[in-house]
């Protein structure tokens, strides 16, 4: 498995602004509260979602694929794992090396913001604390309708509207967090259908907890 599995790219794939921060961070990324996160993550999306050995998994701003990971343990069809970063496609690809992710995952850079869409197709597509990072929603949400076959799913993981606390310590151009009502009507305006909601447990930071949401949708091919 290399990075020589990812579509070809018509820019610099080291040229996306913000993304250095993580590139510094993936090294000390899976703390104890992002494993708990990943792991809980993966059970939730097989309560949901029926999940096989035939299931086209894409992880998109995998980070380093703790969502996969967990997800692998029961039965799994082909990975493929997508992020900007490339400290974060580093870890990923020392995860296939010894075993920790799958051996046949493809590992991607990929930024559906800027870069051309994949050909390729999905059953099943999880972004995990991704969105809120996406400036410009529409055509991310919109290549995740196009990625998913007709019956494919789209898990969204994600912060519930806050005050802005969550990033108050950065300088990123984020949003703060989403009210489901607003993610579900940027979601049906790209292509999807079939929106539900799920509590999806909470994430501390400096001592405040904030919630979590797992939006389910369907492609409205």
């Amino acid at each position: 498995m290399t990075e020589h599995d990812q579509p070809d790219h018509d820019h610099d794939p080291h040229d996306h602004p913000g993304h250095g921060s993580f590139d510094e961070r993936a090294r000390d990324w899976d703390d104890d509260t992002k494993v708990a996160r990943g792991r809980a993550v993966a059970s939730l999306v097989r309560d949901l979602v029926t999940v096989d050995d035939t299931t086209r998994l894409l992880e998109y701003g995998a980070g380093t694929g703790l969502a996969t990971q967990f997800l692998a343990e029961g039965p799994l069809g082909p990975v493929t794992l997508a992020d900007p970063s490339s400290g974060m496609r580093e870890v990923m690809a020392e995860k296939v090396a010894d075993g920790r992710l799958p051996a046949n995952a493809r590992i991607w850079d990929l930024d559906l913001a800027t870069d051309e869409r994949p050909g390729d197709q999905f059953d099943l597509l999880v972004t995990v604390m991704t969105l809120h990072h996406v400036t410009d929603l529409v055509p991310v949400l919109t290549g995740f309708a196009n990625l998913l076959a007709d019956d494919g799913r789209l898990c969204v993981v994600d912060l519930e509207s806050e005050d802005g606390s969550f990033h108050a310590d950065t300088d990123f151009d984020v949003h703060d967090g989403f009210r489901r009502e607003d993610l579900q009507r940027w979601l049906e305006s790209s292509g999807f259908a079939k929106v539900s909601f799920h509590d999806a447990g909470e994430v501390d930071k400096d001592g405040r907890a904030y919630p979590l949401f797992l939006a389910l949708a369907r492609p409205n091919h």
